[in-house]
């Protein structure tokens, strides 16, 4: 057994090169030797968003706090809220953020293949996020 105090692991900024906007990932748990998975709680301030991207092993996300939006490519923009839970396929280009006026905090879980979790694309345009 293993417990991972709270506190124990440092919050981290998302990086500019992922996201738009101020986001805050706080790592839950780690893929270890025997597991794929890792899971992080991540906070979008309003208007924060992530860039594009894909999951080889697609991602769960489980929404804790907050009014959010998702998107997957060649679909609508959806409102998710607290209580959500978002499964996007392996491979399923999408993006997913706060909405403009209010932050959003979701758990965000997914697992690596071959030592890849995601592949980072573009970013979401502010035309494409304002539609």
């Amino acid at each position: 057994m293993e417990i991972i105090r709270n506190g124990a692991q440092p919050s981290v900024k998302g990086s500019e090169d992922w996201f738009t906007g101020a986001v805050r990932i706080d790592p839950l748990f780690q893929k270890k030797e025997v597991t794929r998975g890792a899971g992080a709680l991540v906070t979008f301030e309003p208007g924060a968003r992530t860039a594009w991207h894909t999951h080889p092993a697609g991602q769960t996300l489980i929404v804790v706090t907050g009014l959010g939006w998702v998107q997957r490519e060649g679909g609508p923009i959806e409102e998710i809220r607290p209580g959500d839970v978002i499964w996007f396929e392996p491979d399923e280009k999408h993006w997913h953020g706060a909405s403009p006026d209010k932050a959003m905090s979701h758990i965000a879980i997914q697992e690596a293949v071959n030592g890849e979790v995601v592949t980072w694309l573009e970013q979401v345009s502010n035309d494409q996020y304002s539609k």
